[in-house]
């Protein structure tokens, strides 16, 4: 309830997109509902956005952290028409729609039909050299196989060797699939990851089958698309300045709000004052500072990562769903050649992906340049190598020289590549890639409906909880903007 009349003190934890849409959302909804919210944001790092991070160098557009997002999750799609800043948006190279897989050192074009790494169409699957004979044979159990009688929830591993054979999931589906959380499939939860795979074996009794049957199904577009640019049609979307577009449009509206920015500031703790003790200055709880320092609130988002976030709520409720949220470190390295220099290579796809069984220092290779347009100058080009997965994280922390010159024996092995790059730009991502564990939707629920009882008001999400891409942060933004908001109002 409102304190005799005075605005509700909301104070969000973390400032990336999930902590920045939070915020954005409680302050429109509240106007909406004719209620006063002052709203602080405390983010540890020194700017917001997060792993939003864009780089403008020399003509060239880098994302030093997510490059993209799915055009058909409508969220990020509001919130760009919300900012004023559809216009903006741009999509993938129309000519670089082929992905390559790399298979014994030399790269194959996926199949097609291939859909998030299940066959969809027969014929370009059976003529593929990614896999065996007998893994094809294995993979067309599929259509005949009965469904799992068992319910609840498996490992993503578990349930595409059991209906498409390992090769299938080792060779095909592991590098496309976890190059999104960078994990391994065995331990990621099939119900918090791809839930369509499951509910396509139950409708359908077939995976093959069911994707099939869903594939037209599925908007490309989450938003009218006579609404965005001509540009805008594609599967995958970025903004033509970089993600960063979105994230300084973000933080200029909050600042109209008046907003109050704690930045290079951390959370220690978060204390609940008993109702006997709350007076006209105090709110339900106490934000406490580094340095001593402490806010009164009457509602709280946490937007932290997973193990922070066990921190600040162990106190108060059973945190074993998201101590059991492991992270896993990544790098990217970006390199920007002359074209001139590469002897007519042909960028003719998006880049490739790499299995595990190949040994490779890179997991992908984006050809960035050509599968966004606007990111590069038309005589230069733009590779950025991913490195890191779980159980091989060890290689972010290598020196630069020695990380760099791993990563181009791999671009040299696999593409012929052997010019000097005008420049390299090295990002590390520590402890950033939530890995869902089996039970882990179930376990969140639980979590929640304590938190509802233990601390009202106090309201817990982002990546680590119920999707890690962009729209799925921000819709969980949004939603935590609108409980906290009921709440509020008992």
């Amino acid at each position: 309830m409102r304190r005799n009349g005075e605005p509700d003190r909301i104070v969000v934890i973390g400032g990336g997109i999930s902590g920045l849409s939070s915020a954005f959302y409680l302050l429109r909804e509240a106007k909406r509902r004719g209620r006063d919210v002052r709203v602080t944001i405390v983010e540890a790092m020194d700017r917001v956005g997060g792993k939003i991070n864009t780089l403008r160098r020399d003509g060239f557009v880098i994302e030093r952290g997510p490059d993209s997002f799915l055009a058909r999750k409508k969220p990020i799609i509001d919130l760009a028409m919300d900012l004023g800043i559809e216009q903006q948006l741009t999509g993938t190279n129309p000519a670089a729609k082929k992905t390559y897989i790399l298979h014994r050192r030399k790269l194959h074009p996926m199949p097609q039909g291939l859909v998030l790494g299940i066959p969809t169409e027969i014929a370009p699957f059976a003529k593929t050299g990614l896999l065996s004979f007998g893994a094809k044979m294995r993979a067309m159990l599929d259509f005949v196989m009965p469904a799992r009688a068992a319910e609840g929830d498996e490992s993503l591993g578990s349930f595409l060797s059991r209906r498409l054979g390992p090769e299938v999931m080792e060779r095909v589906a592991e590098p496309l699939l976890a190059g999104i959380y960078a994990g391994d499939l065995s331990k990621l939860s099939l119900q918090a990851t791809f839930p369509q795979f499951g509910a396509a074996e139950r409708k359908h009794g077939s995976l093959i089958r069911g994707m099939r049957a869903n594939r037209g199904k599925t908007p490309a577009i989450a938003a009218n698309a006579s609404e965005l640019p001509s540009s805008a049609r594609t599967p995958f979307l970025t903004f033509k300045g970089g993600l960063a577009t979105m994230v300084g449009e973000l933080e200029r509206a909050l600042t109209g709000y008046e907003v109050e920015f704690r930045l290079g500031t951390k959370v220690e703790g978060i204390e609940k004052v008993e109702d006997g003790a709350k007076g006209q200055e105090q709110g339900a709880y106490r934000v406490m500072l580094d340095g001593g320092v402490t806010i009164e609130a009457d509602g709280v988002v946490i937007t932290t990562p997973a193990f922070h976030a066990a921190s600040l709520l162990e106190p108060y409720v059973k945190v074993d769903a998201i101590r059991a949220v492991n992270y896993v470190s990544v790098a990217n390295v970006v390199m920007a050649f002359d074209k001139a220099s590469l002897g007519g290579y042909q960028f003719d796809g998006s880049g490739f992906v790499i299995p595990r069984s190949e040994g490779t220092t890179i997991t992908a290779c984006t050809w960035t340049s050509s599968k966004w347009l606007h990111s590069s100058p038309d005589d230069k080009v733009l590779l950025r190598c991913y490195v890191g997965r779980a159980g091989d994280e060890a290689v972010v922390d290598l020196p630069d020289a020695q990380l760099k010159e791993a990563v181009r024996a791999d671009v040299r092995s696999i593409m012929g590549i052997t010019a000097e790059p005008l420049f390299t730009e090295i990002t590390r991502l520590h402890h950033s890639m939530p890995q869902y564990p089996v039970g882990h939707l179930e376990r969140t629920a639980q979590l929640r409906a304590e938190m509802a009882k233990a601390l009202p008001g106090v309201w817990v999400t982002g990546a680590a909880f119920d999707g890690v891409g962009l729209p799925d942060c921000i819709r969980q933004g949004k939603q935590a903007a609108v409980s906290l908001l009921d709440g509020l109002e008992g």
